[in-house]
């Protein structure tokens, strides 16, 4: 889908030249602009580079580079200073427009294509030569040579150069983590060709991946010693053994009722605690360095609700089949409807539409569908009788012109994010084309869910047994003081790859709105609470916001919630098993279920902080190190 462009000039004048581009596109209805100016020699040797603007719907950028001499003065946002240049380096910044890119590879080939170059204001890039693909162009066979490029932005770029020195196309992601596609325009008709090449790239580079990572161990494995918390809520086992084979719990029970098998490798756990893998129920898996992320953080399962058919069905088939790095996943095939705020290309916009997206994702072995914000009511009932027919259910955003009761009485199953339980506890003339901005974020401070509409909402919920996917980690940080360093909230961030940390300590509420957003992320935790006590169904799931550490802060806010420690896990593990049909496989520590497990330091029903303290990964009955997963994808362990 088409949306927007970006336009550059480069003007030579003696021995520099100049390029100035202008980087316009829309997401969803928001505007997203970025300008950038940069004057290199006519070798391309940096002299100056500037760009101002949004990488994202929510993130911005203002940075300036000077090179005076052996020096450079660079400045980003209010800060300033000086450093020494490198002898060869190129000045861009991650999430930069194409045409900055495309001067990074004149340069890097012109300049002896080393395996590693500087970049200012901070970082390295690696560039990787990987071969060239034929193009059909106007009836044409055009030859591009293929590019990956590392640590300019989190994880792998693919990108292509024509034999006229000019970047052909880049697949990358924004800053929002999400798929993000850049095609000159008269190499458009390939973009699909484009993209499925990067793809097997990054499967390609997945799969060795997970080979090299050391401390991984496979075959019959016994944990011993250590105090079994199950997940389905039985007293924990102490001085307990679990023994896992063939990808699947054989026995778990106290040590000296286990027999540990012959040729088992023994794992000492004394003193420690172990607990079901983690689950994700709002995942994004946009780029292959998800699959580390999750599995450092203890998540051995997640659900990918909104993704590019082919990108995600091909990531789904590599990892749960073994052949790489990865939770085990489950899938919602999103679509929406024509509208200037819709995502993707998967449209219903009739019923008949209905049927033929259904039939796809279910042959394709999708489990749910996903609604977006933008299919029309009258779409909304035929999206859910169709896929209930072949035993999908369904999830999503409550569409425009909807409330979630009327979502949810058409047969949405399960709802993904907590505001539009709260859309419910505002006054019923409520107008949100009229109600906007700061009058609108008064009304969603005002809301209780002890009044009666609250109650009303509450009830309505525990009677259809809804399944509610808050997001609260992301509400938190989207509803943060903008003078609160977002570390405060999530420390997790102090470790993440330098690429990200720009993109995550941006954002967050001005002075005058700051107070409101607190109280309307007080109110969203009084809700879950109440959907909770309900006995509402709650799943954890991030929607990405601070890769791998939110799938914790996730869980703690339930406590925050009034969830107990194990209430807390449970949403992150049984809960989410039960929503998806697979408790007979997974979410818990039980004889015959996939080996999934953590090995964690401490107690987490002491203290559900201690959810962090992640020791040893169990995936399908893979054991993993989680330092040098975090490791892989630069992130600090």
């Amino acid at each position: 889908q088409p949306i927007g462009e970006e336009t550059y000039t480069i003007t030579p004048d003696g021995n520099v030249l100049t390029l100035k581009c202008e980087f316009k596109f829309t997401d969803r209805g928001s505007e997203v602009p970025l300008s950038a100016t940069l004057r290199t020699s006519d070798s391309y040797v940096p002299q100056s580079f500037l760009i101002k603007g949004n990488t994202s719907r929510s993130s911005t950028i203002d940075t300036d580079v000077t090179i005076n001499g052996g020096d450079a003065t660079i400045r980003q946002g209010k800060d300033a200073r000086t450093t020494t240049v490198p002898q060869k380096f190129f000045t861009i910044s991650g999430y930069a427009p194409v045409a900055v890119q495309m001067e990074l590879m004149r340069y890097w080939r012109t300049h002896g294509s080393p395996a590693e170059l500087a970049v200012l204001p901070s970082g390295t890039v690696r560039i990787q030569d990987r071969g060239s693909d034929t193009i059909d162009v106007d009836g044409r066979s055009v030859e591009v040579e293929r590019y990956t490029v590392e640590g300019l932005i989190w994880g792998m770029e693919t990108l292509w150069v024509d034999d006229s020195n000019n970047l052909a196309a880049l697949v990358s992601t924004d800053a929002e983590f999400d798929h993000f596609e850049a095609v000159l325009e008269d190499y458009e008709p390939a973009l699909a060709k484009f993209v499925a090449s990067a793809a097997r790239d990054e499967m390609a580079a997945l799969t060795e991946l997970s080979q090299k990572l050391p401390g991984r161990r496979t075959g019959t494995l016994a944990f011993v010693g250590a105090t079994v918390i199950d997940g389905i809520g039985n007293k924990p086992i102490p001085n307990a053994t679990v023994v896992t084979a063939d990808g699947k719990i054989v026995a778990v029970g106290p040590t000296k009722k286990v027999k540990v098998p012959a040729g088992a490798q023994r794992i000492d756990v004394r003193g420690k605690y172990i607990i079901p893998g983690l689950w994700d129920m709002h995942a994004h898996y946009e780029q292959v360095e998800w699959g580390p992320i999750y599995l450092a953080t203890g998540v051995t399962t997640v659900r990918d609700v909104g993704n590019e058919y082919d990108f995600i069905t091909a990531v789904r088939d590599v990892v749960n089949s073994g052949k790489a790095l990865g939770p085990h996943m489950l899938l919602a095939g999103i679509v929406d409807g024509d509208s200037p705020y819709a995502i993707g290309i998967t449209r219903v916009n009739s019923p008949a539409d209905a049927e033929m997206w259904v039939k796809r994702y279910h042959d394709s072995g999708f489990q749910q569908i996903k609604i977006y914000s933008s299919v029309k009511p009258d779409n909304v009932k035929a999206i859910c009788t169709d896929a209930h027919k072949v035993g999908m259910t369904v999830t999503g955003h409550i569409p425009n012109g909807m409330n979630a009761y009327e979502g949810v009485e058409d047969g949405m199953d399960m709802i993904n994010h907590i505001h539009y339980i709260a859309n419910l506890l505002l006054p019923k003339d409520f107008d949100p084309k009229k109600v906007t901005g700061l009058e609108r974020l008064k009304l969603m401070a005002s809301i209780d869910i002890n009044s009666e509409a609250g109650k009303q909402a509450v009830a309505f919920f525990q009677q259809h047994g809804t399944v509610i996917d808050p997001t609260m980690a992301l509400m938190e940080m989207s509803l943060r003081p903008a003078s609160e360093p977002a570390a405060n909230i999530e420390p997790g961030i102090a470790r993440v790859a330098p690429e990200l940390r720009e993109q995550l300590i941006n954002g967050g509420l001005p002075p005058e709105t700051a107070s409101l957003g607190q109280k309307i992320a007080h109110n969203d935790l009084e809700i879950i609470g109440a959907l909770h006590r309900a006995g509402v169904p709650i799943v954890a799931g991030t929607d990405q916001t601070v890769p791998g550490f939110s799938v914790y802060r996730e869980i703690e806010l339930y406590v925050q919630a009034g969830f107990t420690p194990m209430e807390a896990l449970q949403a992150a593990t049984i809960v989410p098993a039960r929503a998806m049909k697979v408790d007979g496989d997974s979410g818990s520590i039980q004889v015959g279920k996939r080996a999934d497990l953590d090995v964690l330091d401490a107690s987490p029903l002491d203290n559900i902080h201690n959810i962090r303290s992640v020791r040893s990964v169990v995936a399908s009955g893979v054991l993993y190190d989680p330092a040098p997963l975090w490791q892989s994808v630069g992130f600090k362990p």
